[in-house]
Parts: structure tokens; sequence; C-alpha cells
């Protein structure tokens, strides 16, 4: 088994309107299941579906990878249920603190912290344990899958996620913004001959230019960075929140006729790699 799901799609904010129904507008979160093990990707508003599901298909062990800890990656994180289940145990991974001198278990903390949220990090019962790990890399949770990983460029630092299993794999690189004309090499060697590459996508070519140094990039990069690596699929992701239901159509529209067989992600979407 070798899967990916998606429970969140948004970037920067999560948006609720008629507008956003059929793409979503939870923010990044998706499920990755290999073998009888399942990862986290992040942990947006994206994350508090997914708990009702681990809940309820009781899911014991879980390990969550962070790309980096900006509100809309993490703000899901104290809702999510399982973490407060004394059964249950908990992996939480971030590549871009340590060589800040911070650690994620003091960032998590920071933001469970009164006034913030009333709910402080110790409630949480299962037994929860926090790595911090240099970005670029590589390590194996268990036998079989190998985790690679990349620093990405984004302001305060972001990590670029490989999992691969049984001669498969998928990238995770978000959030990332690259420089014109200039192919990423980090990304390059990270999603190499990949099956599937979940991109930050947040802006249209024409809307780039406006948002230099923000830390974000186009679908159109992410199809030249995996045309050049060998990649096999791009996934769409990291949707800006003001890119409502019509205007993510015609980004669909456009990039399969620019490459056939590139997905746009939606809430609730899944796709196999085995």
């Amino acid at each position: 088994m070798f899967y990916v799901k998606f429970w969140g799609v948004r970037g920067s904010v999560a948006c609720c309107s008629p507008a956003h129904v059929r793409y979503g507008g939870n923010t990044s979160c998706v499920e990755v299941g290999v073998g009888d093990h399942r990862f986290i990707l992040d942990a947006g508003t994206g994350i508090r579906p997914l708990s009702k599901v681990f809940r309820a298909d009781d899911v014991r062990t879980i390990y969550l990878l962070l790309s980096h800890t900006h509100w809309d990656h993490i703000n899901g994180f104290p809702f999510f249920r399982p973490a407060y289940d004394k059964n249950r145990r908990m992996h939480v991974y971030a590549g871009h603190l340590k060589h800040q001198g911070l650690s994620i278990q003091g960032v998590l903390g920071h933001q469970m912290r009164e006034p913030v949220f009333p709910v402080p990090l110790d409630a949480m019962k299962a037994i929860v344990e926090f790595e911090d790990f240099e970005a670029g890399d590589s390590f194996s949770l268990f036998p079989g899958v190998l985790i690679r990983t990349t620093a990405l460029n984004h302001p305060n630092g972001a990590t670029g996620y490989r999992i691969e299993h049984a001669g498969k794999a998928v990238c995770y690189v978000t959030d990332t913004e690259h420089v014109p004309g200039h192919l990423n090499e980090n990304i390059l060697r990270l999603i190499e001959g990949a099956d599937l590459v979940i991109y930050d996508s947040t802006y249209e070519e024409d809307e780039f230019p406006r948002h230099v140094g923000w830390g974000h990039s186009t679908w159109n990069e992410g199809m030249r960075l995996c045309r050049a690596a060998g990649a096999k699929r791009l996934a769409i992701f990291h949707h800006d929140p003001d890119h409502e239901d019509g205007q993510m159509d015609r980004i669909g529209t456009e990039a399969n006729q620019a490459w056939p067989g590139t997905v746009v992600t939606r809430e609730c979407m899944t796709l196999r790699l085995d």
C-alpha cells in the first residue's frame, strides 16, 4: 500500500465560502499511507478532520513531518485529538529550526500558551516525541521506508521531503520560492525520478512578480522542475486563498494542456502510487 490523501490544500489562511467548496479551504495537511504506517505532512487546519479518521481507525503510532512552522502549517496541531489520548504515540519532526538554536517542541509549546491558546502542550497525554534534524538529512523510521529531505527557499526556512517505498517515491515541496530562469538544484536532486511531486503552486505566472520575497512559487515552475528531474506527475498544491473554484478549474485545464496528467489537489482527493 502506498497512497497520498489531501486533507488541506490551501496556503496562508483557511477560507470558507461557496466559491471555495469544490477545492476546499483548509490549510496544508497531507496523509501518506506506506505499508502499515501512516505519515502526516504538516498540521494546518486540515489535520482536524484527519484526526477523526485516525481515531476511528485506531491509529496508535503517528508520524508528523513538518515543512516549517508558519501558522498555516501548524495551527491545526492543537486540535489533533489523538495527541490527547494516553494510549497513542506521536513522533514530530522538523528540519528548519535546529540551526537557528530553536526546537520544534519549543515552537509548538509557544503556540499553545496563554494568552494565545488556553490549552498547554503538556495537556497532550499521548507519548509525544519531538525530533529536530537538519534539512538535507536522510533517515529511515522503519524498514522499507526512506525519507530524504532538503532545505527550501522560504522566510525563516522550510524543509522538503521525499518518502520512498517499494521502488516508488512521493515528494512534498512546499513552501518554496523560485528564482526565475534558475532551477533549484536542491529540489531537482530531491524529486529526481519521483512518481509524484506535490509542489507549492500558490501563484500564477503573472502574479508571481508582485510577490517576490513572499516565499512561494508557481505551477509552471513546478512543471519545469518535474520535467528536468524526470519526475512522473505534478500535484498543484498550496492554493492561494484568493483563487476561487473557477480560477482553479482554469488552472487545471491550462496545466493539463501543458502536461497531461497534472492534478490540481482538492480536499479528500486520494492518489495511489502502488
